[in-house]
């Protein structure tokens, strides 16, 4: 397991695990519009690289996370967020899914509504309409409504991203992002991967719920989006 994938996880993912779902021009890549706004390039990016993400971009913003320092001097940048890269516990224990406020549930494009407007409601991170694509979602329902849920992004060589992780504001407090995480978390473990996650750097909460949970700070991580020149 190599940690240096990590410094440009888009392109690892896009080149990689996630190769299925990227639109290719050249050597840059990116997500369709409506599963991810990310976009990437190899770290040793040349001019006519930025050209074909450019034209690959179109009219969207490029979104970069840790972009390469070789990003064009024309583009302007439209915002920036600072964030922390955390790795999982090499171990952890096991998960139990035994709860009170629910079944925990497999979600599926059939649920794909639900979680946008959960997403929508709680703004736990870019999500659109077909986010679900880029691996396991696990939700949980209350009489039917999605209040809770967890799953995957991000999948460079030998880690899985923990991503989406939120909770209806009414049902907070009750350990449900927590226990969703970690069983996300064991089933990336079972495949033989390893979790990690990105958070905002400002999110001081989140980030003690994580460290509770074993998570350690990696690194700082820029995400940027930029509109080319």
């Amino acid at each position: 397991m190599s940690y240096d994938t990590l410094d440009n996880p888009v392109w690892a993912s896009l080149t990689g695990s996630h190769s299925r779902l990227a639109l290719v021009n050249g050597r840059a890549a990116r997500y369709p519009g409506d599963v991810s706004p990310f976009m990437g390039v190899p770290d040793d990016a040349r001019p006519e690289d930025w050209r074909e993400l450019a034209d690959l971009a179109d009219a969207d913003p490029v979104v970069l996370v840790n972009p390469p320092a070789s990003v064009p001097g024309s583009w302007s940048l439209l915002r920036q967020i600072k964030g922390l890269q955390m790795l999982a516990p090499e171990n952890a224990r096991p998960a139990t899914p035994s709860m009170g406020d629910g079944q925990v549930d497999h979600l599926g494009p059939a649920d794909a509504a639900d979680m946008l407007a959960l997403a929508t409601a709680t703004e736990p991170g870019p999500f659109a309409a077909r986010t679900g694509a880029l691996g396991v979602y696990l939700g949980i329902r209350d009489r039917g409504t999605l209040i809770a849920m967890a799953g995957e992004r991000l999948q460079p060589d030998g880690w899985i991203e923990i991503s989406g992780v939120c909770t209806d504001p009414a049902y907070r407090g009750r350990g449900l992002a927590r226990l969703l995480m970690e069983l996300v978390a064991a089933g990336i473990r079972q495949r033989g991967q390893r979790p990690f996650l990105h958070v905002m750097a400002s999110n001081t909460g989140a980030i003690r719920l994580y460290e509770s949970m074993g998570y350690s700070i990696r690194r700082p991580v820029d995400v940027s989006a930029y509109r080319p020149g």
